[in-house]
């Protein structure tokens, strides 16, 4: 494994896990196998909860991280996930990617804007949508007719779990606002909520 290779992961697990621990919650409350990533920079958690992900991203760092193939293997196996079947797409998920329409399971967004827009012709009908609120996929995402919102994930210290009860409270703006795609693209981030989730469930219904 190359030196860089481990110091960006390192970069990027900085809180010891964290993300691995968020992905391994969700796994355990959807049935999914193929894993679609946009901007995953060279976050590879997704491949520790996941049999099969496809990580897409424009960076240099990124590119190099997964260039390194056996090093990104190792990392795995260090992890506990070994024989993981994974790829990296070096490109801007705003543009086409080289997937099918309904070809994966589950579409992460997290911290990368509005990927829902751009990615949900590859995800099946069914499957899920796990979005972060601070770029406002999880906001885009509530007012789509594409999807309904089955599930958050709320964290206790540094353990997750996925609520599927009382989800209207999570989507209750702080302020009297109207959530519409173009407040959303003006603002470049999501609305306040008054009670704030560490994620959003989604699942494609249309």
């Amino acid at each position: 494994m190359k030196d860089s290779t481990r110091k960006l992961w390192e970069r990027q697990d900085a809180h010891d896990g964290d993300r691995a621990r968020l992905f391994h919650a969700v796994a355990a409350h959807v049935d999914a196998t193929t894993v679609l990533y946009p901007g995953s920079w060279v976050d590879i958690a997704a491949s520790i909860a996941w049999p099969d992900v496809t990580y897409v991203d424009t960076d240099g760092n990124a590119e190099r991280f997964f260039a390194d193939s056996a090093g990104v293997d190792e990392l795995l196996v260090e992890a506990g996930a070994a024989n993981r079947r994974w790829r990296f797409v070096p490109s801007d998920y705003t543009q086409p990617l080289p997937l099918g329409d309904g070809e994966v399971d589950l579409l992460l967004s997290c911290y990368a804007g509005f990927v829902s827009e751009h990615c949900t012709e590859h995800l099946r009908i069914g499957g899920w949508l796990l979005a972060t609120a601070s770029h406002g996929d999880a906001a885009m995402a509530s007012i789509d007719p594409r999807y309904r919102l089955v599930g958050v994930v709320v964290r206790n210290g540094d353990r997750y779990r996925v609520q599927d009860e009382d989800l209207e409270r999570y989507t209750v703006p702080k302020t009297p606002v109207v959530v519409t795609k173009d407040l959303l693209h003006e603002r470049g981030r999501g609305v306040g909520w008054t009670r704030p989730a560490a994620a959003y469930l989604f699942q494609r219904v249309g």
